[in-house]
């Protein structure tokens, strides 16, 4: 049986198992407060001994539709990737790319120095750069042994 996030138009047959693994695969859907399927960009994160980075995969949206917003800790990326194009008069047979709203949240460490956060994005990829403060950096003690 079809997990409970996959139920659209309150019945699970309206997606097949093919659509099951095409969609988990791709980001987890949520339904939004309104009942609206949203999706979830993929999202990679890496450590290094200075900052934490977190890149996120955003293909096809424009710079002016995504969102970064922190507050009391909380990291949020959220906007909303418009259908370019409506195709009339023609029948779809398959729709794989997402559109629609989406948001990933995110609760930061207190390692992380909020106020020097910054952002880039390039050719798809939203890439945020988190600092470290100094005491969360690892030092190197030399110990004499005698």
């Amino acid at each position: 049986m079809l997990p409970i996030i996959w139920k659209k138009n309150d019945s699970i047959l309206d997606y097949s198992v093919d659509d099951f693994f095409d969609n988990f695969f791709y980001g987890l859907p949520t339904f939004a407060r309104d009942s609206e399927l949203r999706w979830s960009p993929r999202v990679d994160v890496h450590e290094t001994e200075k900052e934490i980075v977190l890149d996120f995969e955003l293909p096809g949206i424009d710079k002016k539709d995504i969102k970064v917003e922190l507050k009391n800790n909380i990291l949020s990326v959220s906007g909303e990737r418009k259908q370019d194009k409506k195709i009339e008069n023609s029948e779809r047979h398959r729709i794989e790319r997402h559109y629609g709203k989406y948001e990933r949240t995110f609760t930061l460490p207190d390692t992380v120095q909020t106020d020097k956060l910054s952002a880039e994005y390039k050719e798809g990829i939203l890439t945020l750069n988190l600092p470290k403060t100094e005491k969360a950096i690892p030092k190197e003690i030399a110990v004499e042994v005698k």
